[in-house]
């Protein structure tokens, strides 16, 4: 494949906090993914682990992936694509610990690096502690950029104090940042001039095939009770989902079936759900696997984005907004400062009975809930991963150019 609409090919080296084939798919795979299709090539580089594991359940399995996967070379995934698990000592970030892992990280992707006849061109990183895997400022590299897409200093189990110091670091060594909603943009801007907002965005025709009534409603869905179908796709912890919200609408919502797909306190174990199990309208059908979301979203009659405002919710712009909305659901959301600027497209909900209120109207009139299904002409220019990732690499090579 050639070199793309925005100008020369290049050699990504993309060190991600997510693995290539978690179920839910983030802007790490999705922006590495573009990427390919616009004629880069891309080594992914999946997650070392910001946290220290837990040797249980999850994090086990994970281990366990990573020892089968650490000493292999890097495996072609798709078109201009490979992934790489490296094998470090995990949580390692200080001492010789960090020492030893900065060395054996550095050594293995150059040996991998020269193997793929990858330049040393563009190092594009998610972890903010990428200073504990590469010495910083990084002189090797053409160009190092930071995308930002979360404030993981306020995610629950992780080194806060350490991810804002090295995240400063970063911020500070890169040659540009990108961020996600407007709160990261003020806070990391403050680090680096270089700092430009781009907000989420969504893989536009994929999750359009839930707007095909050729598309089958999942036949889990369609088997329980009667009544309209009010769905979250998401991590089902607290930090991220407003449980007690939930709860609130289950009670006042009776007659609806309200639908949690997604992993259980995935982030946060200390996720308490007893709020919710009193409730037989409201049910956890766990994750699904990605190819099948189109067929959940074609079955719900809204899309609910129910968040509690805390330091990580104010810095967050929700994937899922813009995927609700490709897929043709009308969206009642918590009234996040992110989401501000889309006020037209969606019901945005200062308090939990606003949020109960904006249900009520939308299920109360067919007209009204016609209404607020978003045609996809009208979706906001630039929200698809490809034409978000293709304006990036234009601000990139626009910078290089004016070295």
């Amino acid at each position: 494949m050639g070199a793309s609409s925005s100008g020369r090919s290049r050699d990504v080296v993309l060190l991600a906090t997510a693995d290539w084939d978690h179920p839910f798919w983030t802007n790490k795979q999705h922006v590495a993914s573009a990427m390919a299709q616009l004629g880069h090539r891309v080594l992914y580089v999946e997650s070392v682990g910001l946290r220290p594991p837990r040797f249980e359940g999850q994090d086990l399995r994970r281990l366990w992936r990573r020892l089968r996967r650490g000493l292999r070379p890097p495996r072609r995934v798709a078109a201009n694509t490979w992934v790489w698990s490296p094998l470090l000592i995990p949580a390692a970030h200080t001492g010789w610990k960090r020492a030893l892992n900065q060395r054996l990280f550095a050594c293995w992707l150059e040996v991998w690096r020269r193997l793929l006849r990858f330049k040393a061109d563009l190092l594009w990183t998610y972890n903010p502690l990428t200073g504990v895997l590469l010495a910083l400022p990084q002189r090797q590299y053409q160009q190092l950029v930071y995308h930002c897409v979360d404030d993981l200093t306020a995610q629950p189990c992780m080194p806060s104090a350490l991810i804002a110091r090295e995240e400063e670091l970063l911020c500070r060594s890169s040659d540009q940042v990108f961020v996600t909603s407007l709160e990261l943009l003020h806070t990391r801007s403050m680090f680096n001039p270089n700092t430009r907002y781009d907000s989420n965005v969504a893989d536009l025709d994929f999750f359009a095939q839930a707007r095909d009534p050729r598309t089958l409603i999942a036949a889990d869905l369609c088997a329980l009770p009667k009544g309209p179908r009010l769905g979250f796709i998401g991590a089902v912890s607290a930090y991220k989902l407003d449980l007690a919200l939930l709860a609130e609408l289950a009670a006042a919502r009776a007659d609806c079936q309200i639908v949690l797909i997604g992993r259980l306190g995935e982030g946060d174990p200390s996720t308490d759900l007893k709020c919710l199990l009193a409730y037989p309208n409201v049910h956890f059908l766990g994750p699904r696997p990605y190819a099948d979301l189109p067929h959940y979203l074609r079955g719900f009659d809204l899309a609910l984005l129910p968040c509690p405002m805390n330091d990580y919710t104010r810095s967050m712009f929700p994937m899922k907004f813009f995927e609700y909305m490709a897929a043709g659901v009308p969206i009642v959301s918590t009234e996040l400062p992110a989401l501000r600027d889309y006020a037209e497209l969606a019901c945005l909900c200062a308090t939990n009975q606003a949020f109960i209120a904006a249900v009520n109207r939308l299920l109360g009139s067919s007209d009204q809930h016609q209404r607020a299904v978003v045609p996809l002409e009208k979706l906001p220019p630039h929200c698809s991963y490809r034409g978000r990732t293709q304006l990036m690499m234009e601000v990139l090579e626009r910078l290089q150019a004016a070295v």
